[in-house]
């Protein structure tokens, strides 16, 4: 899960890594994504893949985006923008 951090094996991990250090590598991955080096070049040739086809693309055609040209990524599920707290048989409903 975390690529190697704390050593090459779970058990490593588990003697080496603190469970504060582990949450925040957790939240790390989180915001930024996988430490997965394939993963991550992948993502940076998308994105160098779609500002040059945006910036070669005909005006009339909609602009591309870095998962068009990745393998491994979808396009992000558009963002809530609900001021309102939802209630809990709601959240658990998106659980299922």
């Amino acid at each position: 899960m975390l690529n190697g951090i704390g050593g090459k094996t779970i058990a490593e991990a588990k003697e080496r890594l603190s469970i504060i250090e582990y949450k925040k590598w957790t939240l790390y991955r989180n915001k930024y994504g996988s430490l997965n080096p394939g993963l991550r070049t992948e993502w940076a040739s998308g994105v160098i893949s779609s500002v040059i086809a945006n910036t070669n693309r005909d005006p009339k055609h909609p602009a591309f985006t870095p998962t068009d040209f990745t393998q491994h990524f979808d396009e992000p599920e558009p963002e809530q923008e609900s001021d309102q707290p939802i209630s809990l048989k709601e959240a658990m409903n998106t659980w299922h």
